[in-house]
């Protein structure tokens, strides 16, 4: 999990890479939980969280 420090020392590339990354993660988390491998089902809950912070911290970032 991210803290709001370092979330808002980035900058909107940065941000978005962040996104990315954790959108593939979160596909991954989800393909193993389809087929019954995903052994930490709390990581999806946190996944999905930190992109909500990200996102929210961009779009801030783009009307700022």
């Amino acid at each position: 999990m991210m803290d709001k420090a370092e979330i808002r020392s980035m900058e909107q590339g940065q941000l978005q890479d962040e996104i990315l990354k954790l959108k593939k993660e979160q596909f991954n988390l989800r393909f193993q939980r389809a087929t019954g491998q995903l052994d930490n089902t709390a990581r999806v809950r946190a996944v999905r969280r930190d992109i909500a912070r990200l996102q929210t911290a961009l779009t801030a970032k783009k009307n700022a």
